[in-house]
């Protein structure tokens, strides 16, 4: 797990850690050591902590006039034991909404595993982003089947184009508007 890095092709049009509106302003990651690991595997030093022992992420592009950001996760998101959406809604969320953002694009494809609990954080943050929306691109088949089970679909938009949706190939606002189409054909 150490050597996948998160997506870094979008860096010199956004950082996090240089982003003043961001929860990750001024957050220090090494470039040689390696101190988090999930389950006792290391993971690249450049992910991000939400306060969580199983799941990382990293904030890969902020659109402010457009009210949008792309996350990308890493780890196993688990709400039964370690309540990953609390972490990921308090630490994170929170403060994007607060700043505008109402279009979340989730990149999954290195989530593996899920654990589910009550959905009350999934609602909360749909309500949060009113006209707006919540999608997971690329997460793997089995963890979305999983989120299925815990009604986690009724707030986060999976599937179809977005189960296989070749998001590096574009630039960060391409990918938004490309997100935005399909879900737009799909919510009337």
């Amino acid at each position: 797990m150490h050597t996948i890095e998160p997506h870094y092709a979008w860096i010199d049009q956004y950082s996090a850690t240089e982003d003043p509106r961001s929860p990750l302003f001024e957050a220090e990651n090494s470039l040689e050591t390696f101190t988090n690991t999930i389950y006792g595997y290391y993971i690249h030093p450049q992910w991000d902590s939400l306060e969580s022992e199983t799941l990382y992420l990293k904030i890969l592009f902020v659109d402010y006039d457009l009210g949008t950001a792309v996350i990308e996760f890493i780890g196993e998101w688990n709400d039964a034991i370690e309540n990953d959406i609390m972490h990921l809604k308090r630490n994170i969320i929170d403060l994007m909404t607060h700043e505008g953002i109402r279009k979340f694009v989730l990149i999954g494809e290195n989530v593996f595993n899920f654990h589910g609990s009550d959905d009350s954080y999934y609602e909360e943050w749909f309500e949060d982003v009113e006209d707006g929306w919540i999608a997971g691109v690329n997460f793997q088949e089995h963890v979305v089947r999983e989120m299925h089970q815990f009604n986690i679909d009724n707030y986060v938009n999976f599937g179809g184009q977005l189960d296989e949706l070749p998001w590096r190939t574009y630039a960060p606002r391409k990918l938004f508007e490309v997100v935005d189409g399909l879900l737009r054909r799909r919510l009337g």
